[in-house]
């Protein structure tokens, strides 16, 4: 692997952790159960695609 694509999976898994952190600071600031489940299921995606980002290491 290149340096150049190491920068890229550098910068997607920081992009990840900050979308799941986003996601899950919103889950718990909201108080609609329907919408909360969503948000969390964005923050578990995200969650998901950082580990498959990090496998590639």
């Amino acid at each position: 692997m290149t340096d150049k694509e190491l920068l890229y999976i550098e910068d997607a898994l920081g992009h990840e952790q900050y979308f799941q952190q986003k996601c899950k600071e919103t889950a718990q600031s909201l108080t609609d159960p329907e919408l909360k489940n969503c948000v969390e299921t964005y923050a578990d995606r995200h969650s998901t695609i950082f580990n498959r980002f990090y496998s590639l290491l």
